[in-house]
């Protein structure tokens, strides 16, 4: 539960495997609080872990050690997926 007292996942397990397409269940505020679902601000919406779907170091994907100018890719998850660690390789230049 959030301080507020929202549910964001029923279990640890279902926000890393969860349902695709599940929706959280509670807002994700930014740092300087803005809803990052909703927000447009944020239009890309994704979480970024350079993880596999096992949650394992994804080392080629992880946008360690990126740098402006580069094409390095990272494995980042759309927020509304609903499974936190499936991932798909993005642009380490995305905001």
């Amino acid at each position: 539960l959030f301080p507020q007292g929202q549910l964001l996942a029923k279990s640890w397990g279902s926000l890393f495997g969860g349902q695709p397409g599940a929706a959280l269940r509670a807002p994700i505020y930014s740092f300087n609080g803005r809803n990052v679902l909703t927000d447009p601000l944020w239009p890309h919406r994704l979480a970024w872990h350079g993880s596999t779907p096992r949650g394992g170091h994804a080392r080629r994907w992880d946008c360690q050690g990126w740098r402006s100018s580069g094409t390095a890719e990272g494995m980042a998850t759309a927020l509304g997926e609903g499974r936190l660690l499936a991932g798909h390789r993005h642009n380490c230049s995305t905001p």
